[in-house]
């Protein structure tokens, strides 16, 4: 390639992929951009003011493996989904009984001052970081 190519989206499935598309549409600001009419079960593609977009599939089988933990699974695989807001503790209190928190919140100042995260997870059990904070080291690169 002689450019990096841009990022496209993340596509998550499940089992009532209306109720996937009312979380991430109520708490992270996304939008349908596409209906995709694939048979009986439709592919939803979703938009947030970021750029960022989400493809929702009707999950077709159960799940091989139980329900992630904490950050996400430590196995090959996706791990969360991340998103920045300015305060954790008022995301949390505006998503009321629907954080179902996993892991946090906490401070990850050790890293980076003034970052902190909570993990929650989505309708489906995906697991989604929330955090404040999070700055690229300079030194870095």
């Amino acid at each position: 390639m002689t450019q990096y190519p841009a990022f496209a989206h993340v596509g998550l499935t499940g089992r009532n992929p209306s109720v996937l598309e009312a979380f991430y549409t109520k708490y992270f600001g996304f939008k349908r951009a596409r209906v995709l009419p694939v048979g009986q079960n439709p592919i939803v593609f979703m938009k947030n003011p970021g750029g960022m977009y989400l493809e929702i599939f009707t999950a077709e089988v159960e799940s091989p493996v139980p329900p992630p933990e904490a950050d996400g699974p430590h196995f090959p695989g996706l791990r969360h989904l991340a998103f920045q807001v300015d305060d954790v503790d008022a995301a949390l209190k505006e998503m009321g009984e629907d954080a179902r928190i996993s892991l946090g919140p906490m401070s990850l100042d050790a890293f980076s001052p003034g970052w902190r995260a909570v993990w929650i997870r989505d309708p489906e059990g995906n697991i989604i970081e929330i955090s404040q904070g999070y700055r690229d080291d300079e030194k870095a690169g």
